[in-house]
């Protein structure tokens, strides 16, 4: 089983740009329609990051369909990153039992609450395996 990190590119980071960025290390995969649909309710301890792959699905507009992300039964804030091709389309800090969110995306990120701060709309986020974060983040930081 391929582990994962989240990753910003450096060329994404704001003007002048910066050096690549790592989310987390520690992620964990929805990869199925049950997991992505209790998400991160009703758990003690929240991972580095839940990604889930939420593409397919129909859209009269073209393009990836509208996910909604709620926050019932989930005990922590948390960051959620809405990403489409591995662009950010909406980041929003969500609150538990109050806050809902929505946005097109493909792929949605839950991280704790303060991991993707500085992270923008129009920022590029990819999710990569060890090895491949590895190679990229490795040699911008020498």
């Amino acid at each position: 089983m391929a582990e994962y990190v989240v990753h910003m590119p450096e060329d994404t980071l704001g003007e002048g740009g910066s050096d690549p960025r790592v989310l987390t290390d520690d992620v964990e995969r929805a990869d199925s329609t049950l997991s992505q649909m209790r998400g991160l309710m009703f758990r003690s301890e929240i991972p580095g990051a839940l990604v889930m792959e939420v593409g397919g699905g129909f859209s009269l507009t073209g393009g990836p369909p509208r996910q909604f992300v709620h926050m019932l039964f989930v005990r922590e804030p948390l960051d959620v990153i809405w990403l489409a091709d591995d662009e950010v389309k909406k980041v929003a800090r969500m609150h538990p039992w109050r806050s809902v969110g929505m946005a097109k995306a493909d792929r949605i990120l839950e991280l704790p609450a303060g991991d993707a701060e500085g992270v923008s709309v129009g920022d590029t986020v990819e999710v990569l395996d060890r090895e491949a974060a590895r190679e990229r983040v490795a040699p911008a930081a020498e």
